[in-house]
């Protein structure tokens, strides 16, 4: 009877990763040598190429080289537009208009003067808000309700209104200027047998005032009348407090210098402190 062997056991090797380590670190090794060596090489290499460089690019070598004319896209170089010269005007004439000439410094006076005189005279109506009276430069506003003046719907003056325009004449006659009146009326329409529209109202009651300014001593060369109806409101006609600030006469007191009568083109020249093409040179004092 044959015997049966007995089975070998393997002996475990627990050192194996001694064997791959000592491989990482001789891989690691060589690396580093490697990398020492090509450090070593490109900086010999570095230095070789510099030098052959500066020899290739000598300054001797760039004067020798022939010269390139440069391309031109146009047969004629552009020109340069040049701003066309500003016309300086002479020191004096900018002088003359910027200051204003005794005349008008005089006639703004006058104006002054006179607006402030119509305020006095009419502080109890101007208290009432049937009058205003406004002073600008060149003009003096003096605004009137019609209910001051007018019955509804008529061109007759009250006997109260024509006192009041004497008393505006009064004020208004010494002075050379032109008077302009103007009437304006709501937006209610009206079409009677004597008006056939407001135009035609507004129109007829400036003209009333003009024919009562003329009896005061107003010298008719100085007026005129316009009518101007119910276009050009000062308040919202909506309400009746619009519609009655929107009925009203209005004296416009003007500066000679732009009046259409009652000056000169000579006078209207020295006032605006320029020379009228038809008249002679204006002499200063």
């Amino acid at each position: 009877m044959a015997r049966r062997k007995k089975k070998v056991e393997e002996h475990t090797n627990t050192e194996r990763w001694m064997v791959s380590y000592a491989d990482f670190v001789t891989l690691l090794f060589a690396f580093f040598v490697v990398m020492y060596s090509i450090s070593s090489l490109n900086e010999g290499k570095y230095k070789t190429l510099s030098a052959a460089i500066s020899q290739a690019f000598t300054v001797q070598d760039l004067l020798n080289q022939p010269k390139t004319e440069p391309i031109t896209l146009f047969e004629q170089p552009p020109t340069i537009a040049e701003p066309p010269p500003l016309e300086s005007e002479p020191y004096a004439e900018v002088e003359k208009r910027r200051e204003l000439s005794a005349a008008i410094v005089a006639e703004q006076e006058k104006l002054s003067s006179a607006s402030k005189q119509l305020e006095d005279v009419l502080s109890p109506m101007i208290q009432e808000n049937l009058v205003s009276v406004k002073k600008h430069d060149f003009w003096i506003e003096l605004q009137m309700s019609s209910e001051l003046l007018f019955t509804s719907g008529s061109d007759q003056l009250s006997k109260r209104a024509a006192e009041v325009i004497k008393t505006i004449a009064l004020v208004l006659n010494p002075l050379p200027n032109s008077i302009s009146v103007e009437g304006y009326t709501d937006n209610i329409p009206i079409e009677t047998v004597i008006f056939r529209s407001n135009w035609d109202l507004s129109s007829s009651r400036a003209t009333s005032v003009v024919h009562e300014l003329i009896k005061a001593g107003i010298d008719p060369l100085r007026l005129s009348a316009t009518g101007y109806g119910e276009y050009h409101p000062i308040a919202d006609n909506k309400d009746e407090k619009g519609r009655f600030q929107n009925r009203r006469v209005t004296l416009v007191v003007a500066s000679l210098a732009f009046s259409r009568y009652g000056a000169s083109d000579e006078e209207r020249a020295k006032l605006l402190n320029l020379q009228s093409s038809n008249a002679p040179p204006v002499k200063k004092p």
